[in-house]
């Protein structure tokens, strides 16, 4: 990953207010909401992520000199991601290997916000959105200061939201009709046996 500074578009050694407004100005820029239905809105969720990831290390960073490097593939600097384990867990998970990303976290024993969002990720990548939900939610709940799970519930959230409406009507959902034939299917199976 390139420089965080770069990143957000700022000089070295910006102070926190600079780095704050730089990283709001590019969040507006790049948000999912803006680039949905756009055949370039993988691309906008690739930049968002890196903007994260560059405002993360700014912050947790700051008054420590010049930019060193990331480290964990371009994720966050903090040091549960700098665990091998992890890092090629998330190798893994952006790969699509889900079944040995979800095989290597299960043989990590220390089970800490980093872990548990992990988990959370590849449980999204399945589509069990409810258990994404629960594991990054405790991700965050163990470390409430990462802005990385923060966005990725976020995400999640949306993007849940999302599904709820556009199934409304599609099956997805109550048929009343459906529900009185069952209903007049079974009184009648229930009053006589010809059925």
């Amino acid at each position: 990953m390139q420089n965080p500074y770069e990143v957000l578009g700022i000089k070295e050694g910006a102070s926190q207010d600079e780095i704050k407004a730089a990283y709001r100005e590019q969040v507006k820029k790049y948000h999912p909401d803006k680039h949905q239905d756009n055949p370039l809105a993988d691309l906008a969720e690739e930049k968002l992520q890196e903007i994260n990831e560059a405002y993360e290390y700014l912050t947790k960073n700051s008054g420590k000199g010049v930019y060193e490097s990331f480290s964990g593939g371009g994720r966050k600097a903090g040091a549960q991601s700098q665990s091998p384990e992890f890092i090629e867990v998330r190798r893994m998970i952006d790969k699509g290997n889900l079944p040995g990303a979800e095989a290597a976290l299960t043989r990590i024993k220390i089970k800490n916000a980093e872990w548990f969002f992990l988990s959370g990720m590849i449980s999204l990548r399945k589509g069990w959105y409810d258990e994404a939900v629960n594991q990054v939610q405790t991700a965050m709940s163990m470390d409430p200061s990462n802005m990385e799970y923060r966005n990725a519930m976020n995400s999640i959230m949306a993007s849940g939201t999302g599904y709820r409406t556009s199934a409304y009507g599609r099956g997805y959902t109550n048929n009343d009709d459906l529900c009185r034939m069952l209903q007049c299917y079974c009184c009648a199976d229930a009053l006589c046996d010809c059925i």
